[in-house]
C-alpha cells in the first residue's frame, strides 16, 4: 500500500523523470528505483512505470510534433514496428531471463559517451543518410521496440544515436523522433502490464500528472535552445544509467 503523503512524492518523481526523459531519454534510472523502494515488486513496478512513462512520451510527442520537429506523416511505419517490436519483446521477456544483457548493454553505453566526447560536433547538423527509411524503420523499429519491451534501460540513448548516425539527425530532431517511437513501445509493454494486472494505476496516474508537467517543460526547452542545451544532459543520462547498471551487476 502506498501512503497518502507518498503521492506527493510520486508526482515530484513523475515531473523530473518526465523532464529529463522529453531531453535525453533516462526517466526510468529516476522513477523506477522510486517505486521499488515504495514497496511495489518487479513486475508491478515496472508495469506502474510503463504508465507514467506514457504519459510522458507522449506530452513530449505532441509538443515536438507541434513546433514541427516531428513529422507525424513521417513516423508512422517506425511507430508501427516499434509498437510490434516492444510487444515480442514483452512477451519474450517473461520466457527468458533478460540478465545477459545487465552485462552487455553498460559496454554499448560507454561506448556512445565515448564517441560522443571524442566527437563534439556530432549531432550539430544534418548529415546524408547511410540507410533508407524504409529500411531504418522496419529493422531499428523491431529491434529497439523489441528490446524496450524485453528490457529497456537505455532505448532512448540508442533510439537517439540511431536517427543521428543511419540517418543523418541533428540531435534536436532525433530527439523529437526518439520520443514518438518511446510512446510507440511504451504502449506496447503498457498492454501487457494491463492484461497482467501489474499496474498501480493510482501511482501510475499520479506519477503521470507530473510527467506531463515535466515533459511539456523539457521540450519546450529542447525546442527553444537545441543541440547544445541537449548535449550535456545526453551525456549526463547515458552515464547515469551506465553507473546504475554496471552497480546493479557488480555491488554484490
Amino acid at each position: 500500500m502506498i501512503r497518502p503523503w507518498q503521492y506527493a512524492l510520486l508526482f515530484c518523481t513523475g515531473l523530473a523523470a518526465g523532464f529529463v526523459d522529453s531531453i535525453a531519454g533516462g526517466g526510468g534510472v529516476i522513477s523506477l528505483p522510486v517505486l521499488l523502494n515504495f514497496g511495489l515488486g518487479p513486475q508491478l513496478a515496472l508495469g506502474t512505470n510503463k504508465l507514467q512513462g506514457t504519459f510522458g512520451s507522449g506530452c513530449a510527442t505532441w509538443h515536438y510534433a507541434h513546433a514541427k520537429i516531428v513529422q507525424p506523416s513521417c513516423c508512422l511505419r517506425g511507430f508501427f514496428f516499434s509498437f510490434i517490436g516492444a510487444a515480442l519483446g514483452a512477451l519474450a521477456v517473461q520466457r527468458v531471463n533478460p540478465s545477459f544483457l545487465r552485462q552487455i548493454i553498460p559496454i554499448l553505453l560507454i561506448a556512445v559517451a565515448l564517441y560522443l566526447l571524442f566527437k563534439p560536433n556530432f549531432g550539430t547538423a544534418e548529415i546524408h543518410p547511410r540507410i533508407s527509411r524504409v529500411w531504418f524503420d522496419v529493422t531499428i523499429g523491431l529491434l529497439l521496440g523489441f528490446y524496450d519491451g524485453f528490457f529497456g534501460p537505455g532505448v532512448g540513448t540508442f533510439w537517439a544515436m540511431a536517427y543521428m548516425l543511419l540517418l543523418g539527425f541533428n540531435m534536436t530532431r532525433a530527439t523529437g523522433f526518439t520520443k514518438v517511437m518511446n510512446f510507440a513501445s511504451n504502449l506496447s509493454s503498457l498492454g501487457f502490464f494491463l492484461l497482467g494486472r501489474n499496474v498501480n494505476i493510482p501511482a501510475g496516474l499520479t506519477m503521470g500528472v507530473g510527467q506531463l508537467l515535466g515533459a511539456r517543460i523539457g521540450s519546450r526547452m529542447v525546442i527553444a535552445k537545441g543541440t547544445k542545451f541537449i548535449r550535456p544532459i545526453f551525456l549526463t543520462v547515458v552515464l547515469a544509467i551506465t553507473g546504475k547498471l554496471l552497480y546493479d551487476n557488480y555491488h554484490h
